[in-house]
């Protein structure tokens, strides 16, 4: 009689020292766990290896992406309740090498090997990112949103919807109803509010994406607008989208890192979803540089996600399936670190808006999206590359919604030596000095 999930379910129970939330289903085919439960699907014991070899989140991200592990029932669900074994548990093999201390965890971790079959550690899936090198120099920056970026437009544009906006939408209040495409629009609409653009003057985009703020900065507003991206995909995108707009003589797309962008001032700069690309050591130095970009007045809006503070900072580390496979090398820092980092550069920040519920909602339809045109996004990536994408907007979602992570829109002002800010008094209105 087909055994697998109970004895795995036993197991792992006996391991982690708490009953399981989820129902188990083996390879064999049997079954254990709470009945109506979310059901964690092991296809082969190579999953179970992969998690004795790597314990913690990323041997699972392991098995997810490589198919050996999947969701049956609702994946938030699922998520939602793995969290407290995985995630907000911390388990990783340094955690795990103290556990085993246990007379009877030690025992449970051996059965497991046992059930697992021959301890050869499986290969990594092949979208894990393995890169030499130190972080955030000009060459592994490029690597990095490469990875990211380059998977194909037409996958991007599969999830992302026509709008080609790859950050946080500004949902209207209620939100069933609203198109995700209006919310982006609205969320652009309110960058170029909150820099004040007016006809006549010169936008930066930072991490210019498919071009979409730009083109709406210069369509709607007048501006004539440089963005800059790593992505030669996103650039021969962006470009194209642009001519076929006829915005050629406003919009100029540029395959160029910030800190080369030689052709300052600027009256505003953009940065959309780009900074938690910058990591910590170099933060400073973003702000140098686009403080240095911007004319005597001239105000930056930076679009950031953030995570909350540590007890001790020195603790923090990247997430660790977000690193492999998502964001290479990016880091999130708490808004009051970011604040501090632009007022350092010498930067007077003027308004702090947190808009996580926002990005929760944005997350929701893009999994939506994805989960909508499955097939043609395996055919245009690969199982592992849309399995990815899958759980992890999925995951950030939920962690937008608990108050994991947020975001946060940072407008801040280069003001001259005279105190004259040029912000209106009432500044939430969004219009210009004299509105």
């Amino acid at each position: 009689m087909p055994d697998a999930a109970l004895r795995l379910t036993g197991l792992l129970e006996q391991l982690l020292g708490t009953p399981l939330p989820v129902r188990i289903r083996a390879w064999d085919g049997s079954e254990s766990g709470p009945p109506g439960a979310p059901t964690l699907v092991v296809r082969n014991r190579r999953a179970l290896r992969r998690l004795l070899f790597k314990p913690g989140e990323l041997g699972l991200a392991r098995a997810w992406v490589a198919g050996d592990l999947t969701v049956d029932g609702d994946l938030y669900t699922a998520l939602g309740l793995l969290s407290g074994l995985v995630w907000e548990r911390g388990e990783d093999a340094r955690g795990l090498a103290g556990t085993l201390r246990d007379p009877q965890a030690r025992a449970a971790a051996l059965g497991l090997v046992k059930l697992a079959g021959p301890p050869l550690p499986p290969a990594p899936p092949a979208e894990e990112v393995r890169r030499p090198g130190h972080l955030h120099t000009r060459r592994s920056d490029r690597r990095a949103i490469s990875h990211h970026y380059d998977v194909g437009n037409d996958f991007y544009e599969l999830v992302l919807g026509p709008s080609m906006v790859y950050s946080c939408a500004y949902w209207p209040a209620p939100e069933p109803g609203a198109t995700l495409e209006q919310a982006q629009h609205d969320k652009l609409e309110l960058i170029c509010r909150k820099l004040g653009l007016e006809p006549g003057q010169r936008l930066l985009d930072v991490g210019c994406g498919w071009g979409s703020m730009a083109m709406h900065a210069a369509r709607e507003h007048g501006v004539s607008v440089v963005g800059v991206t790593l992505s030669q995909e996103q650039a021969a995108y962006a470009r194209k989208r642009v001519a076929d707009e006829g915005l050629t003589d406003r919009v100029e797309i540029r395959v160029q890192d910030y800190r080369d962008v030689a052709d300052g001032p600027y009256d505003a700069i953009s940065s959309i979803g780009m900074a938690e690309h910058v990591g910590a050591a170099r933060y400073l130095e973003y702000a140098n540089e686009l403080y240095a970009l911007l004319k005597p007045g001239g105000r930056l809006l930076n679009h950031q996600i953030g995570r909350r503070p540590q007890r001790d900072e020195s603790a923090y580390h990247v997430d660790e399936f977000i690193d492999a496979y998502v964001f290479p090398d990016g880091e999130l820092a708490p808004i009051g670190t970011t604040v501090t980092q632009l007022e350092r550069a010498g930067f007077e920040v003027r308004d702090v808006e947190s808009i996580r519920e926002h990005y929760a909602l944005t997350l929701r339809r893009w999994v939506a999206n994805l989960e909508a045109n499955w097939a043609r996004a395996v055919q245009l990536t690969s199982p592992g590359r849309a399995r990815v994408w899958r759980l992890y907007m999925a995951a950030s979602a939920l962690a937008f919604e608990r108050n994991r992570i947020g975001v946060n829109q940072v407008l801040a002002v280069k003001t001259p030596e005279s105190g004259d800010s040029g912000m209106a008094l009432r500044s939430r209105t969004w219009g210009t000095p004299d509105a």
